[in-house]
């Protein structure tokens, strides 16, 4: 009896010690966009500090001036990656709802998630600059993280919607100097899934998209994501695949009747609650999740 409960302790205490060892060896990992000094934006210079507000279960973040990315990387890696990117009207971040806990999402699927904390408040190209870096900052640390550069996606909300639009289109367009040590010459992702993305086509209309948004042939697949209820219109998702159809580029949009703007990883009882996943389920269908060597 002594032997089975010495057994039994012993038996204990190692499931402890390895249940420890394996959420200390998941802690996240943050790396700086900018060690050598983030690009001048052309805004007047801001010294304050970040500023956390949790109003109705919605943590936002503004005064971001030092940029970096988190890395979550999942117990069994696939060698899927993504660049998760908050909305917030480019003037602060839904770092949870449309942060952590869509990287914790893709996790459970293997996927390595990497959330970016890009400068707000901020004009349009700034972000973008963080975008292209952290793009960069992932294809360096491929290898490292057990990342397949061929299969590193972006996935944004709203105003990250829109950001992550702008990587597909216009990701080797610089308005800071590379560093080999950082960035790659196009860092345009391997695919990307905007949700409810914003400016898309002048708000208060139904279309036309913007100028800026304007399709290649080497744009990447997209999996679009909006609600019909939403007032940044979904128009601009069916436009944007309009678009994708005439260049022949794989394109899916799931658009749900109900769901308004914002929703992101909250909960609300409807049918848009399940886009997540309808996302991975996409990324599947694409190879996305699965290694090339395993076909």
């Amino acid at each position: 009896m002594l032997a089975c409960r010495t057994y039994l302790l012993y038996f204990f205490c190692i499931t402890i010690l390895l249940g420890l060892s394996s959420r200390l060896t998941a802690e996240p990992v943050v790396l700086d966009l900018w060690p050598d000094g983030v690009p001048a934006s052309g805004q007047k210079d801001d010294p304050s500090e970040e500023v956390r507000t949790k109003t109705n279960g919605i943590l936002r973040i503004t005064n971001v001036n030092s940029p970096h990315i988190t890395v979550y990387r999942p117990d069994s890696p696939n060698g899927a990656a993504v660049l998760v990117c908050p909305g917030g009207g480019y003037k602060i971040l839904a770092y949870e709802h449309e942060g952590t806990d869509v990287c914790e999402f893709l996790t459970q699927h293997g996927v390595t998630a990497i959330l970016l904390k890009y400068r707000v408040p901020a004009s349009r190209d700034v972000p973008l600059q963080d975008a292209q870096r952290a793009l960069g900052l992932i294809h360096h640390h491929a290898e490292a993280w057990g990342v397949d550069p061929d299969r590193i996606g972006m996935l944004g909300f709203s105003a990250g919607g829109h950001l992550t639009v702008m990587a597909c289109l216009h990701g080797s367009e610089r308005t800071y100097s590379l560093d080999k040590k950082f960035d790659i010459e196009d860092p345009t992702p391997s695919f990307a899934i905007p949700v409810y993305p914003a400016y898309l086509v002048e708000r208060g209309t139904e279309g036309p998209l913007l100028s800026d948004i304007t399709v290649k042939d080497t744009s990447p697949p997209l999996c679009l994501v909006h609600a019909a209820d939403d007032p940044w219109t979904a128009s601009g998702s069916f436009l944007l695949a309009v678009e994708y159809k005439k260049h022949d580029i794989p394109c899916e949009v799931h658009v749900y009747a109900k769901g308004g703007h914002g929703f992101g990883m909250k909960k609300k009882g409807l049918p848009v609650d399940a886009w997540p996943h309808r996302v991975i389920e996409w990324m599947d269908s694409m190879g996305y999740l699965t290694r090339p060597d395993s076909n």
